[in-house]
């Protein structure tokens, strides 16, 4: 079993970024379904941009309502949006402390955990921005590696909190992106 302490998640983070800006820029409609049937292009690069949006401030120790305060409304350009908080995110995790407080929503967490959860995140949405647009869906082995760590061992609750589908049944030596992209509720299969 690998462990999620083998990884450098600073390195993960960036190299994260840059998949999802590299499928970002090949965004030709942005009103396309995405793998998730409620959003369409934009909406999931919105959610993206909001997610690295909240990172600076929870990481300099912000509550959840004094960084509520600190965001901003997104330009209509979210490549240029995605480029600008990409950059700012990426910035305050270099300066930030591993095991410095972080508070998130459901509880106040190290931010090594708050980065791998982050990770995690960006990867599976670059997937879901790949498949959307036409783009490479084949993600970075080593992202695919770790974010596994994050998820796998919470593969029997991912559905009950309500932020992924059920599971897609695949074959246990299909390769480890499919896995984990179905235990994220999400068919690799054309």
């Amino acid at each position: 079993m690998t462990s999620t302490d083998e990884f450098d998640w600073h390195a993960l983070q960036r190299r994260a970024h840059q998949e999802f800006g590299a499928r970002v820029a090949a965004v030709t409609d942005w009103d396309a379904p995405t793998p998730d049937t409620d959003w369409s292009v934009r909406d999931l690069v919105t959610h993206v941009i909001e997610e690295q949006q909240w990172v600076p401030h929870l990481l300099a120790g912000r509550s959840i309502p004094q960084a509520q305060l600190s965001i901003d409304k997104l330009r209509d350009d979210l490549a240029e949006e995605w480029s600008l908080y990409s950059f700012a995110a990426t910035s305050a995790w270099s300066a930030t402390a591993k095991d410095a407080p972080v508070q998130l929503s459901y509880d106040t967490v190290k931010a090594t955990d708050y980065l791998r959860e982050q990770v995690a995140d960006v990867t599976i949405h670059t997937w879901d921005l790949a498949r959307a647009v036409g783009a490479e869906e084949e993600l970075d082995d080593e992202l695919i590696r770790a974010v596994w760590t994050v998820f796998e061992p919470q593969k029997d609750t991912l559905e009950a909190s309500g932020l992924f589908a059920s599971p897609v049944p695949v074959p246990d030596d299909a390769p480890l992106q499919t896995r984990l992209l179905a235990i994220t509720g999400r068919d690799a299969r054309r």
